[in-house]
């Protein structure tokens, strides 16, 4: 952080300076999430956190989270943690419910990945329409689907099965598996499969 800040003021060190936008965290679990969640504004009323410096520490957040998603042509998905894991650290901090597809060959091999819809805090809309279409334009074999649960709670809700099983039976009926719905949460995650 205070490497981020740079410079400190005649008065304080970076070191000091970044203790304080620290202590700006009144969240419960105390740790860097909530530099995600804080306003420019709040970080600006620290003296020697300017606009500037408050941008920096900002887009902190955002390039570590995408750093953590090493997201390439060359990943093969086997099992259910490893698509959980691809995501967790972008999708643990969204405050709305956000739903990605990933689309993979026969081998598993990830094709693409999309976003499907941004909901609210509580739900996002997913339709099977919605979810397969891209898919079937690619001649795609596999999909699996992710969501978040911005509570930080993955347990499925009683319309995140029905949907999965919804859309198991209309991709199955066109020839698409779906091997998987994720549910993440902050720091966890838990998996939807069933059978017929």
């Amino acid at each position: 952080m205070a490497i981020i800040i740079g410079s400190g003021t005649k008065d304080e060190t970076s070191i000091e300076l970044a203790q304080k936008v620290l202590n700006l965290n009144d969240t419960y679990d105390k740790s860097l999430r909530f530099i995600q969640d804080i306003s420019l504004d709040r970080l600006e009323t620290i003296k020697g956190i300017g606009r500037v410096k408050a941008i920096r520490i900002k887009a902190l957040s955002e390039i570590t989270k995408r750093l953590e998603r090493p997201i390439n042509n060359d990943i093969t998905i086997k099992t259910s943690k490893e698509a959980a894991e691809l995501f967790l650290p972008e999708m643990r901090y969204e405050k709305r419910e956000i739903v990605k597809l990933i689309i993979l060959n026969v081998k598993n091999k990830v094709i693409k990945v999309i976003d499907i819809s941004l909901g609210g805090v509580n739900t996002a809309y997913i339709e099977p329409k919605d979810i397969l279409t891209e898919p079937v334009k690619m001649g795609a074999s596999r999909i699996i689907l992710l969501h978040n649960h911005p509570s930080g709670n993955p347990k499925p809700s009683l319309e995140d099965i029905n949907v999965t099983k919804r859309l198991y039976r209309c991709a199955k009926l066109i020839g698409i598996e779906l091997l998987d719905h994720i549910v993440i949460g902050d720091g966890i995650y838990e998996s939807i499969k069933f059978k017929d």
